[in-house]
């Protein structure tokens, strides 16, 4: 069964930093692109950022490049995001999502609040 649990979120000021994990259970991260997701209060999911399975290809949306930056730990099992120069729009609830390069099954985290405000 797969899990997947972020860690990491919390409150910090405007051009802050914080480093979101999402630690996977129950895949191997090498067979699977993982992606991090936001959910504003009233606004739909939008990805962030994607890191895929194999090479490890990373892309963002425009709003985060340059400040934000996937990674991927295999012998950890995990992903990270790290988030630089952080603004009062990046307050969201981050998701982690997970999806099978080969079958394309998909699985989610409970998600973890970032909030930046001063």
């Amino acid at each position: 069964q797969v899990q997947l649990v972020e860690s990491g979120g919390g409150l910090v000021q405007p051009g802050g930093s914080l480093r979101l994990s999402c630690a996977a259970s129950g895949i191997t991260l090498d067979y699977y692109s993982i992606g991090w997701f936001r959910q504003a209060p009233g606004k739909e999911r939008e990805g962030v950022s994607c890191i895929s399975s194999g090479a490890g290809s990373t892309s963002y949306v425009d709003s985060v490049k340059g400040r934000f930056t996937i990674s991927r730990d295999n012998a950890k099992n995990t992903v990270y995001l790290q988030m630089n120069s952080l603004k009062a729009e990046d307050t969201s609830v981050y998701y982690c999502f997970s999806k099978n390069s080969a079958t394309s099954d998909a699985d989610w985290g409970q998600g973890s609040q970032v909030t930046v405000s001063s």
